[in-house]
């Protein structure tokens, strides 16, 4: 027996909680989620595709499978999810002003993402394609590079970022001369 697919198209959303419910088989289009609550939900199988999430909880949400396409993500909380269990096809976003803390994106195709004013603490890039992806004013402590693509990535105005240029492609990424500690500090430096 076939799964009906409920399909949504330029819907609004405002303050619903959506917390620890089974939201799955769903298709949005063009809709915006104001305010909303996700904590602990499940949305595996659901498909998003040019949405906006402005204000909205994602912390600890069940996103497996999940098609995720041209979505922005402003001022939302969204912590700890793994994106790289989301469907990859087509994967791409926008976040501003986002907490993402312990968020995994492992192996993930996120060139040309913008990250701005974000907290990216602790969040897991390690073998991610973030070539001429922008962290524009974010957060990176603790963040893990390794074996990542970071080419033409700009991380001026990022902070507390540590990458090693020898396990990571960092041709024509951008920084500032005051961020040469976060590419050198594996080598004990003391720089001014």
């Amino acid at each position: 027996m076939a799964n009906n697919i409920v399909f949504h198209e330029f819907k609004q959303f405002e303050n619903i909680d959506y917390s620890c419910e089974s939201l799955r088989d769903r298709e949005f289009y063009k809709c915006k989620f104001i305010g909303c609550n996700f904590t602990d939900s499940d949305l595996r199988g659901n498909s998003f595709e040019e949405c906006t999430f402005e204000d909205c909880n994602f912390s600890m949400t069940k996103i497996e499978g999940v098609g995720f396409r041209d979505i922005v993500f402003i001022g939302c909380k969204i912590l700890g999810l793994d994106f790289s269990r989301c469907n990859q096809f087509m994967f791409s976003f926008k976040f501003d002003n986002c907490i993402m803390d312990y968020c995994i994106f492992f192996g993930t195709k996120l060139d040309k993402t913008l990250f701005k004013k974000c907290s990216l603490r602790e969040v897991d890039f390690t073998e991610a394609n973030l070539s001429s992806s922008q962290f524009t004013d974010s957060d990176l402590t603790g963040a893990l590079f390794s074996n990542t693509n970071l080419e033409k990535a700009n991380f001026r105005g990022a902070s507390n970022f540590s990458i090693d240029p020898e396990f990571n492609k960092i041709k024509n990424a951008k920084f500032s001369s005051h961020q040469l500690e976060g590419l050198l500090y594996k080598y004990g430096l003391d720089v001014e």
